[in-house]
């Protein structure tokens, strides 16, 4: 007996497969979707990191010292020196019709005044709406700026009578060197696309499976069509979610194992570990798939409720913000969400390299979405079953 119904459970895993890849609207989500996103998503992000953004200068002090700024400034990568004018005036037109990001003052006297020893501020006005481009503008003028103040208190202290390297040292006496871990790049791409990448695997995932789960329900047994695909015990559904839980692991294969390094994003960390997370975090989601398509018993109604959800579990979600910023229910409405606990889990073990034990609460959280779906989805499909009389009917 128990041999049968092993070979029972996957001649319905077999069937669900070949019927989902049948059916178009399931292959596209399941199949087709994951590789258009895989490389639509990172293109607008190829480059990595902004650079040549377009500046101004406002001139006004006409020195030897301000022209030395100028030099600095078109000799930085990170900005592109547009224009160079004493009008002040101009710099705010060019910038309030976008053909400038921002531009830096430099007062008139600035060059006598750094002779004598005052402190100096110069004004760097860029557009916050656009944090990227405001940050550029803001760091490339302080990189700037700072090696033109560095050369300029070095003069200082020679002219006092220092040796070149007591200069040096006097002048910054601790030097501070920065490296990225975990983003060697410190590429925006490589930032957001893996967290993004988990996303993509849940909604796309719980969407193919919510419309062939409502296409089930919706259609009448067919002539002809496999006894397996027609199936409603317990047994078939838990084969059929195992069926869709593969075509998540597809697709997170794709992209962790594949995309991921095509793309030169960090990957690799504990290979192991992340391959152990997916298989709850997978099954959950195809169960969750299944608990909504026999909950809406529609195609296209699956669909809908489906699509409007990706932008709010993108914000709790905490790479766009922190979690530990998000009020208290938001966070506690985050751990229900398969794609929100993987996507804190799948970063530290993929990108950080973090080993089980350091992502254990993340992993016992996706154990437990896995169970609470997988009883939901039973109840769902019951539910669904005595309401249209044990076969698969048209709501209504």
């Amino acid at each position: 007996m128990s041999g049968q119904a092993d070979m029972s459970w996957f001649k319905h895993l077999a069937a669900t497969l070949a019927s989902a890849l049948r059916d178009q609207g399931a292959l596209l989500m399941l199949l087709v979707a994951p590789v258009i996103y895989s490389f639509f998503y990172p293109w607008p992000y190829s480059t990595q990191a902004l650079q040549r953004v377009p500046v101004a200068i406002v001139d006004q002090d006409q020195s030897s010292l301000s022209r030395q700024i100028v030099r600095f400034a078109q000799a930085s990568p990170r900005l592109d020196l547009s224009v160079v004018s004493a009008d002040e005036a101009e710099a705010r037109a060019l910038m309030a019709r976008r053909q400038i990001e921002g531009y830096v003052l430099l007062p008139a006297g600035m060059k006598r005044d750094v002779g004598r020893g005052q402190a100096v501020t110069l004004p760097v006005l860029a557009d916050g709406a656009y944090f990227l481009t405001n940050k550029v503008v803001l760091s490339g003028f302080g990189e700037v700026i700072g090696t033109v103040s560095a050369g300029a208190e070095l003069k200082t202290l020679k002219a006092r009578g220092q040796p070149p390297l007591q200069a040096e040292q006097s002048r910054s006496p601790l030097n501070v060197q920065l490296i990225a871990l975990y983003n060697p790049s410190e590429g925006y791409g490589s930032y957001v696309v893996p967290a993004v990448a988990v996303l993509i695997i849940q909604q796309l995932l719980l969407i193919g499976t919510a419309l062939w789960v409502g296409t089930w329900f919706e259609s009448r047994p067919r002539a002809g069509e496999p006894e397996a695909t027609r199936d409603n015990s317990l047994t078939a559904w838990s084969a059929r979610i195992a069926a869709f839980a593969l075509f998540g692991l597809l697709s997170a294969a794709w992209y962790f194992g594949l995309m991921f390094p095509w793309l030169g994003y960090p990957h690799g960390g504990n290979n192991a570990g992340l391959t152990l997370l997916l298989l709850p975090f997978c099954w959950g989601v195809a169960a969750l798939g299944v608990a909504l398509g026999a909950l809406f018993a529609d195609r296209e109604r699956a669909m809908q409720a489906l699509l409007c959800t990706s932008l709010p579990i993108a914000f709790i979600a905490g790479f766009s913000w922190p979690r530990e910023s998000l009020p208290a229910a938001l966070q506690t409405l985050g751990d229900a969400v398969p794609a929100v606990v993987g996507i804190q889990a799948f970063l530290r073990l993929n990108q950080m390299g973090a080993p089980l034990e350091a992502v254990a609460p993340y992993g016992w959280t996706l154990l437990a979405q896995a169970a609470a779906f997988t009883l939901l989805a039973a109840w769902a499909v019951q539910r669904r079953l005595r309401r249209s009389g044990g076969q698969p009917a048209a709501l209504g």
